[in-house]
């Protein structure tokens, strides 16, 4: 008798991701975050692998063990079984890749947490699209499409068909670098949820460089999509509650980003954080001062990163309230002086972005609360979403005062708030490098920025003249 004979597929088909995560959590022994400090951060309700009735109700059941399934049309313990069946059918001629996706395959709770071997020749329409810090970003059609499914009837793989994808390559991967499997590994630890999806890794055949097969967002990045289209304050606070998720769940998996800037968040219909190549655990003890110095966007980093402190939670905090001024004023940070080490002192001085005269107070105020000098009075990342929802909920609270604002820009013209215009300081660097500041001061808020932020208009940007007073000896200041 066949026994896959008279199975079928028993999942819950009026799932609508009401509420629920799309796929369990496994609980971590010995983590030093509890399950219960997990709970009340996330945004979703949890499901934990163990609550078998929950799974049930929600999931439904697996046609083939009839156990409750780990994620929406998803069995963990019966498509691990056929993974490791396929095993000695690919290779990526790399032992550690093939370790890595084979322990993807094994571990798979869904599908966002499996990732595949692609050979090259299975996409077409590949377009170089832009240079990032460490490597080369294309656009490519794949062919077949992800793994969505297993179809138990006709015992295969469903597939989603062919979509749009991005190949980001690291440059000199042919020879794999921690970084690279760091980064793949980072997109499999955090719950997928406003943060791009891996699905695989391929190899370009020419250079031999690997790649990662990534979601593609037509819409490019938050710089982008502001200069692109036209979004009032509504809209706008519900991209950033978006974008706030995604940190939040950053965070929850126990990570830093550490390198949170407008040309990290990309955005298809919703906004995704991308470029995890540098995160890492937020429990790493060793604050000390780094000698090698420090990657990240200058602009965009907390004063106590600056410094040579390692980043936290708080200094992606941080990043976040640059970004979110970024996103209301529609124009970048520190556009019109050089990014060098004068400009790191005026950070650490108190400097900060113009905020743009039109922006409500509750948001200009939640602005100064994620960027102030003292890390410890910045909010967390649940506290930042939270806050922002309340400013789009309560509508009937705050509806008049975001119309009022919304008014006063499309009375004003456009041309006040969008950066097209701008001349941008061609020393103004606005990709990841390595920087090394040396004797920068301790970090404070400044009292005459914070004086000015009480005021309706928020104008105190630096010019070139400014910068004058300071050494300017950027050799002997950042390497």
């Amino acid at each position: 008798m066949n026994p896959i004979e008279n199975k079928r597929n028993l999942w819950n088909k009026s799932y609508t991701f009401n509420g629920y995560q799309d796929h369990v959590l496994i609980s971590t022994i010995g983590s030093k975050t509890s399950n219960t400090e997990l709970a009340e951060e996330a945004d979703e309700k949890i499901i934990y692998m163990e609550d078998l009735e929950t799974r049930k109700q929600v999931y439904g059941i697996c046609g083939e063990c009839n156990e409750p399934g780990t994620g929406w049309e998803w069995c963990q313990p019966c498509n691990a079984k056929r993974f490791k069946d396929n095993f000695k059918n690919w290779t990526s001629e790399n032992k550690d890749i093939d370790v890595l996706i084979q322990q993807s395959q094994l571990n798979a709770v869904y599908r966002t947490k499996c990732l595949e071997w692609i050979p090259f020749e299975n996409f077409k329409d590949i377009t170089y699209i832009t240079r990032g810090g460490f490597g080369k970003i294309y656009s490519a059609e794949w062919l077949k499409g992800c793994i969505s499914s297993w179809d138990i009837e006709n015992q295969k793989w469903i597939r989603t068909g062919e979509f749009k994808v991005a190949l980001k390559s690291l440059d000199n991967s042919s020879c794999i670098s921690t970084e690279f499997l760091n980064e793949v590994k980072s997109y499999l630890q955090i719950y997928i949820w406003k943060v791009i999806q891996c699905y695989g890794i391929t190899q370009d055949p020419s250079t031999k460089d690997y790649m990662m097969v990534l979601h593609y967002c037509e819409n490019g990045n938050l710089r982008n999509y502001y200069l692109n289209n036209e979004s009032n304050y509504y809209s706008k606070i519900s991209k950033l509650m978006g974008i706030a998720i995604g940190l939040l769940n950053i965070h929850n998996a126990g990570k830093i980003h550490k390198d949170f800037h407008s040309g990290n968040i990309l955005f298809a219909t919703i906004p995704y954080i991308s470029d995890l190549g540098m995160c890492q655990p937020a429990n790493n003890e060793n604050q000390s001062v780094k000698k090698e110095g420090t990657y990240g966007v200058l602009p965009y980093m907390a004063p106590e990163v600056l410094r040579g402190y390692q980043y936290t939670k708080a200094s992606d905090i941080y990043s976040f309230g640059i970004v979110m001024n970024e996103y209301i004023s529609e124009e970048t940070p520190y556009n019109n002086v050089p990014h060098n080490h004068a400009l790191a002192i005026k950070i650490c001085k108190g400097l900060r972005p113009n905020i743009f005269k039109y922006t409500p107070k509750l948001l200009a105020d939640l602005i100064t609360k994620c960027w102030d000098a003292k890390p410890e009075n910045r909010p967390t990342a649940r506290e930042l979403y939270q806050k922002l929802e309340k400013l789009y909920f309560e509508q009937n609270k705050y509806h008049s005062q975001m119309d009022e604002y919304d008014d006063k820009i499309k009375l004003n013209g456009s041309s006040e708030k969008r950066s097209n215009n701008i001349q941008t300081h061609p020393q103004a660097i606005y990709t990841s490098r390595l920087l090394n500041f040396k004797n920068l001061p301790e970090p404070v808020n400044s009292d005459a920025i914070q004086s000015v932020l009480l005021s309706e208009c928020f104008d105190c940007q630096l010019d070139e003249s400014d910068f004058n007073e300071i050494n300017q000896d950027d050799e002997n200041n950042i390497e």
